[in-house]
């Protein structure tokens, strides 16, 4: 799979109709065409060994490509989504922008050419101009921020995996410490999350202004956000987020910023699917989603048994920890333009 045996992270896919996906499991990052012919090494781009595991990765509206990587603290960057001048703008915590990263884990460009980062390992999204990205600013979010969408009036929605309570800030504390001993931090984030239930159990979206100030009301909890994983948004600026969280999954709808395309009476974070968010169609615990040119929400089962990702799982279990495929809700959202370069926009 040209440098991606283990583990996709993101996916982002440049004007050219080539696909770039980074690998968690693999440390690198390959690109395809559009025939899937790869146009990288077999073992991806790695600079010679140097990634961690990487997670998000967007193109921008100028062509270039950034991403991160979330053990390293790494930011990447290729000018015009040219692979071969691609370089590792920063890694640790030395110097801006990765001085104000923690666990870098997805990001997102506004219409001012701003980059914003979300943090596993953290309570903030990071910010910094495209242009210099050593100008870097942080505005407080919930815990373990994942998911990142930007809508046309350029508010900022962050998924906040465990919330904006004490016990989200011991959770983050506690796969701190399990990192800096050598164990696994994805067990201790997976586990936790499985056992949330929404509301002040589960986790929350913030949203925030351009400035960065944060919008009223936010944060947003509730029974359909037992645990926020993924952010994106529809043609009509409403929010779609994905849940890894209780082995029934759901995805959830809230309104956006122009509540004149939400029900009457909806106000901005208000939740418009049901009280447990959308179900069935064989959803799982979920990863990413993203909505289409025909308005269909795609959504990744990326977890499906729990015991079975970590140790030694008894046999007839062992190959029951990836999610089953795809679920596709048709028609469910406003479209959104093909591909999705930069914040999203109507076809």
């Amino acid at each position: 799979m040209n440098g991606l045996t283990l583990l996709i992270g993101f996916a982002a896919v440049d004007a050219n109709d080539n696909a770039w996906l980074s690998s968690y499991g693999g440390k690198s990052i390959a690109i395809f065409d559009k025939t899937g012919k790869p146009l990288t090494p077999p073992e991806g781009i790695t600079f010679n060994g140097q990634l961690g595991l990487m997670q998000g990765i967007i193109v921008t509206p100028s062509g270039d490509v950034w991403a991160v990587g979330i053990t390293k603290n790494q930011l990447l960057y290729f000018p015009k989504g040219d692979w071969n001048k691609g370089r590792i703008v920063c890694e640790g915590r030395d110097v801006e922008p990765c001085k104000s990263f923690l666990a870098p884990f997805h990001l997102g460009i506004d219409q001012q050419d701003r980059i914003w980062v979300t943090n596993a390992l953290g309570g903030h999204v990071a910010r910094f101009p495209a242009s210099d990205p050593t100008k870097a600013e942080k505005f407080s979010a919930g815990w373990s921020g994942s998911g990142l969408g930007i809508d046309s009036q350029g508010n900022v929605w962050v998924t906040n995996r465990f919330g904006n309570s004490v016990r989200g800030a011991l959770l983050v504390a506690d796969m701190i410490a399990t990192a800096k001993t050598g164990g696994n931090m994805d067990e201790v984030l997976t586990r936790a999350m499985l056992k949330q239930t929404g509301g002040h159990d589960g986790g929350s979206v913030t949203l925030l202004r351009p400035d960065g100030s944060e919008y009223p009301g936010s944060p947003f909890t509730g029974g359909g956000l037992p645990g926020p994983w993924a952010a994106t948004i529809d043609g009509n600026d409403n929010v779609w987020v994905s849940n890894f969280a209780q082995p029934d999954g759901r995805i959830t709808e809230l309104c956006g910023a122009r509540t004149e395309n939400c029900p009457p009476g909806f106000k901005t974070g208000d939740q418009i699917s049901p009280p447990g968010g959308y179900v069935g169609g064989g959803l799982q615990m979920q990863t990413d989603l993203a909505i289409g040119p025909a308005g269909d929400v795609w959504v990744m089962n990326n977890w499906q048994t729990l015991d079975s990702c970590f140790g030694i799982p008894p046999e007839a279990l062992s190959t029951l920890c990836g999610g089953q495929g795809v679920t596709v809700f048709f028609g469910m959202a406003k479209p959104v333009r093909a591909p999705q370069i930069g914040p999203a926009k109507q076809p």
